[in-house]
């Protein structure tokens, strides 16, 4: 196993950062820019038919359209996105996190966050920003698992389907992650 010496960390640390950095937007969206890359997502998540279910007994669906992921040993992860009721917009939210460990790459995805309670989606609302593992449970269901969703199974107040995933990670890390509000222009 290789030494680590200053000269490794040196060019190690600073690609790390760098991913990390990739992940973070340069600039925040526009309402309309979120709104279409919302409701183009839509229509794609109610083209999956493992999602039918979820939409059927959601009070309210929270969509980021396009999550950033990236990074090496360091990583972060940032997106936009709006959460619906009732087929109407209220409120924008970003996601963002950061992990250390094991990985390397880069990736685009989506995720939808269907809140089946309106304790859930109060919960969200009324934090300032929500780190998932705190508060609601929030359940990911996996491809498998999404093909044996039905209205029966649905017992939690909050599950997260991914969808668009585009890249060279593995998957979409939730845990250590943070929803806040956001206000764009």
């Amino acid at each position: 196993m290789p030494c680590l010496t200053r000269r490794r960390l040196a060019a190690i640390f600073p690609a790390a950062f760098g991913a990390a950095a990739l992940a973070t937007p340069a600039r925040a969206a526009t309402r309309a820019e979120i709104d279409a890359e919302v409701q183009a997502a839509m229509v794609r998540l109610r083209s999956m038919p493992q999602a039918a279910p979820l939409f059927a007994q959601a009070r309210s669906v929270l969509i980021f359209p396009r999550i950033i992921q990236g990074g090496f040993i360091v990583g972060g992860q940032y997106g936009e996105g709006a959460a619906m009721q009732g087929g109407r917009t209220v409120g924008y939210y970003s996601i963002a996190g950061a992990s250390f460990g094991l990985l390397a790459g880069a990736q685009a995805s989506g995720l939808a966050m269907f809140f089946m309670t309106d304790e859930a989606m109060a919960a969200l609302m009324a934090a300032e920003g929500w780190e998932i593992g705190t508060g609601p449970s929030v359940v990911v269901l996996d491809r498998g698992v999404q093909a044996n969703v039905t209205a029966t199974t649905l017992r939690e107040p909050v599950y997260a389907i991914t969808f668009n995933q585009q890249g060279l990670m593995a998957a979409l890390a939730l845990n250590g992650t943070k929803i806040s509000r956001l206000e764009p222009r």
